[in-house]
């Protein structure tokens, strides 16, 4: 079958079930699993598809993806924005990770911080690292979401306000260029908005993918946020809109813009 021809098929199936796997390509095409690899990569590249292990999703737009699935996504970038975002952590601090797997990146790359404190409402985070035998550990409580390991809703919201905390490092679920933070769960979104009141200074982790995606509730704006990492130069207006607003953008592997 012909490569263009495969493009169709692919996002043809794609579009019908919502995800395709490699293996089950492959078979159906009668070609090799790398020819597949190759063809969704391509996809990919061309924001047709998100790569996830084991084959690709149709790209998210008011609807977020499961939890298994964001994990293995891009998990490349998210890995370098969270070892860049890291080594600006200096030991010492206190500091809130909340929901994402971006966070949960940045938590692997403080494995090996000394002298820090993480407050969290992130299950996953409090796992990482609780194997820091130098960070102090501490979850705020609130109801569980199943999906993610994430406490959510006001009794998280009340338990952060008893806190005052160095730096917060937010994941969200979509970035605009007009700069607004953007999230899917309302119950999220507020515990969020008290991270960023009770944070000295914030910082967001977000890949390139973010601002491929919508989501329908504002958390707030890159404004009130001291760095955006990220690991790919954001489009020319939300750049000019950071560069008013005094935020940096540290793009990792590539420095500041």
């Amino acid at each position: 079958m012909a490569q263009a021809r495969r493009f169709m098929t692919i996002l043809e199936m794609a579009r019908r079930s919502g995800r395709v796997q490699v293996e089950d390509l492959a078979r159906d095409m009668g070609v090799t699993v790398q020819t597949i690899r190759r063809d969704l990569a391509h996809l990919a590249a061309e924001g047709k598809l998100d790569r996830v292990h084991g084959g690709a999703l149709l790209p998210s737009t008011v609807a977020n993806i499961g939890y298994q699935d964001r994990r293995s996504l891009h998990d490349a970038a998210k890995a370098a924005i969270a070892e860049r975002c890291a080594r600006d952590i200096p030991d010492g601090c206190a500091l809130f990770l909340n929901i994402g797997t971006t966070t949960e990146a940045v938590a692997r790359a403080l494995i090996r911080h000394r002298d820090i404190m993480v407050l969290t409402n992130n299950l996953n985070v409090a796992n990482i690292l609780a194997a820091n035998p130098d960070c102090a550990v501490i979850v705020v409580g609130g109801l569980l979401r199943r999906t993610d390991g994430g406490l959510i809703g006001a009794l998280t919201a009340q338990a952060i306000r008893g806190f005052r905390f160095d730096l917060a490092i937010m994941g969200c679920s979509a970035l605009d260029v007009g700069g607004d933070i953007l999230d899917y769960d309302i119950q999220e979104v507020g515990v969020s908005q008290t991270i960023l009141e009770r944070a000295h200074a914030a910082w967001v982790v977000a890949d390139h993918s973010k601002l491929t995606r919508r989501a329908p509730v504002r958390i707030g704006t890159l404004e009130h946020v001291a760095r955006l990492y990220t690991d790919l130069p954001p489009p020319a207006a939300l750049v000019a809109r950071c560069g008013d607003w005094g935020t940096e953008i540290v793009v990792a592997g590539r420095g500041s813009e």
